[in-house]
């Protein structure tokens, strides 16, 4: 195939970066982010329910919850490689219907097998509302790109405040089968008519034009060094992510303090981390990528060691809203890393292999901690 025919129609992409119909888009791949990222919360939810339905232990119980991991890992490689090909809409559609069949599927599985199964096919649908939508915003923005990724970027933190209570509310009311039959329903009745706004395509220059933007930098390393690099970074940082987020309500509970108050030290990591995505987009629009991400690499292991030196009920609420503050800029940051270095026609790939290696490193330090 040639270059000609892989390129987008639409001769008008470069005088609507950053142009109202940016910001637009940006606005409805938040919606699609939040709405799409029920995938990654609501397992955690239904896991009581689903293990006191199957009457099996707890291990067993959260086979459902690794696949859906491993889909949205996998997955989310192979969909940025599709949306640089063709585009962001048919890869986000595709996600809103295995997102329902997903569901659906789930709601109506005999055995924990098939729930699992379902599991996976939730979490393939889920990536296509992470990575690709993040490429393809970097995209639409050269001066406002950092502030803009992290916006959307956020949009995975949103989905993580909004959906468990609304979850945990129904499946209280009408059962987790029932709510995931429904889950299933809104996704493809909400994100399909949503997709049609992100029908128009971004003009996939090579490097060093205007809409590429990825431009003459160097940091004196080849294309697949950096990426290796880029994924060992992404690794470390969120083994040390992951500690906090993954311990801290049981934490909280072995020090007498109760898991309720664990809880609303996570709620307080999460807003604090929606805060931190935001403001590390508009400090990645002055100093860069780069400067961005080890400015709060920093930061996050200083909050570290402060949950090493305190312990108190008191302090444990600052150092969480701390921490929040201080790691939720990371991960955008990756993805504004490689829209600075690598060419924009890569990128959906490129920031899927990255935020792959972030997974991991979430899974590792939660299981080494």
């Amino acid at each position: 195939m040639t270059q000609h025919a892989r390129i987008p129609a639409d001769r008008d992409h470069e005088a609507l970066i950053d142009s109202p119909y940016a910001w637009i888009r940006l606005g409805v791949s938040v919606l699609l982010a939040t709405i799409g990222g029920v995938g990654m919360w609501s397992v955690v939810v239904a896991l009581p329910a689903v293990q006191s339905e199957f009457g099996v232990d707890r291990g067993d119980a959260s086979l459902p919850y690794t696949l859906t991991m491993l889909g949205f890992g996998v997955a989310g490689i192979a969909m940025g490689r599709f949306a640089d090909r063709f585009g962001i809409a048919l890869v986000v559609a595709g996600g809103a219907l295995a997102l329902a069949l997903g569901y659906v599927a789930a709601g109506f599985a005999p055995t924990l097998w098939l729930v699992t199964v379902a599991q996976l096919v939730i979490g393939i649908g889920s990536a296509a509302t992470f990575g690709p939508l993040i490429a393809d915003v970097s995209h639409w923005f050269l001066r406002r790109r950092g502030i803009a990724v992290s916006i959307c970027a956020a949009g995975n933190y949103l989905s993580g405040t909004v959906w468990p209570s609304l979850l945990q509310h129904f499946i209280d009311t009408v059962g987790w089968r029932q709510t995931y039959i429904g889950v299933g329903l809104f996704c493809v009745a909400t994100m399909v008519p949503l997709v049609l706004a992100l029908r128009r395509r971004a003009v996939l220059h090579d490097a060093g034009s205007v809409a590429g933007g990825a431009g003459e930098r160097s940091l004196g390393l080849s294309p697949n060094a950096l990426l290796a690099l880029l994924c060992v970074a992404g690794v470390a940082c969120c083994t040390a992510m992951s500690m906090p987020q993954v311990h801290i309500v049981a934490y909280c509970g072995d020090l007498g303090y109760g898991v309720q108050a664990g809880a609303v030290m996570l709620s307080l990591m999460l807003g604090f981390g929606i805060v931190s995505r935001v403001t590390s987009g508009w400090i990645a629009d002055r100093l860069g990528g780069v400067a961005t991400l080890l400015l709060g690499s920093a930061l996050q292991g200083t909050a570290l060691l402060l949950y090493l030196s305190f312990s108190g009920l008191n302090a444990l609420y600052v150092i969480s809203a701390l921490f929040g503050l201080f790691q939720g800029g990371l991960v955008p940051s990756y993805a504004i890393i490689i829209r600075e270095y690598f060419p924009a026609r890569e990128a959906g790939a490129e920031v899927g292999i990255v935020l792959l290696a972030t997974l991991v490193g979430m899974a590792f330090g939660g299981w080494i901690s």
